[in-house]
């Protein structure tokens, strides 16, 4: 009898497990050799059927080690460089070196704040983010803020003119076409998807992006969890997929590098 129960046991295990992840063997359906604090539960179309996942990091994960977060499988980082006109991200050099050292391709993102214009942001990221062989593309990071000093929101065609001037600029100094990321209600309240000539990089944590975004705009990448864990980092970080396969993101990045 035990044993009987003991095969039941087992039995219910693997058929919960089964009922709750994708591929890669984790019970919530994300990459096997990475955590999450507070998981969604994927079905369907989980992120761990993708074959390239990324991190993107801040000051606020703190001292990363570098070559843990490489042996993790971790195939890009984007950083957090530059906010608004006047704040840096005070991590912003010893994590743009610390990813090249440990041979992840990584490229710098800037948080945009609405009550600066988009040419003096532009600017200040240009300010603190090198030109370098190597680096992936410019980020620019577009979402309603919770400022208590900014708290206004502009109308879609002004947030859309802005984001192409500052997109512009970065084009033309960094010599490569910059990416954009934005959340599901800015994409909605703004009609992005009128920007067409840029990669999107879509924030979605309860629903693939097919799902969520109008007409299952095309996407590059995919942040899937704010609340990721990886070896080498204490705490939460937030987790992306690359769109398409392990060969399309190496012809990707040989496309893609300065």
């Amino acid at each position: 009898m035990r044993r009987l129960l003991t095969l039941l046991a087992c039995f219910c295990l693997i058929a919960f497990l089964a009922a709750c992840g994708g591929g890669g063997g984790h019970p919530y359906g994300i990459p096997a050799q990475f955590g999450d604090s507070d998981p969604f539960h994927w079905r369907g179309r989980v992120p761990s059927k993708y074959d390239v996942h990324g991190i993107d990091v801040s000051k606020y994960q703190g001292i990363i080690n570098w070559e843990r977060v490489a042996a993790a499988d971790v195939r890009f980082a984007f950083i957090k460089a530059t906010e608004g006109g006047d704040v840096e991200d005070p991590m912003f050099l010893t994590n743009w070196y610390g990813a090249q050292n440990a041979g992840i391709p990584r490229g710098a993102y800037h948080f945009y704040y609405f009550c600066r214009t988009a040419q003096e942001q532009a600017e200040w990221f240009i300010r603190h983010v090198p030109v370098e062989p190597g680096a992936l593309p410019p980020v620019l990071d577009i979402e309603w803020t919770q400022s208590r000093n900014c708290p206004g929101r502009p109308d879609p065609e002004h947030v859309r003119s802005e984001a192409a001037t500052f997109l512009a600029i970065l084009t033309q100094y960094y010599g490569q076409k910059p990416m954009i990321y934005t959340t599901v209600d800015f994409w909605v309240d703004n009609q992005m998807w009128l920007i067409d000539d840029y990669p999107f990089w879509l924030r979605s944590v309860a629903g693939h992006p097919r799902d969520v975004y109008d007409g299952g705009h095309h996407w590059t990448l995919w942040q899937y969890t704010g609340t990721g864990r990886v070896p080498g980092i204490d705490g939460d970080v937030d987790l992306n997929a690359f769109a398409g396969t392990a060969k399309s993101w190496a012809a990707w990045l040989a496309s893609h590098r300065r």
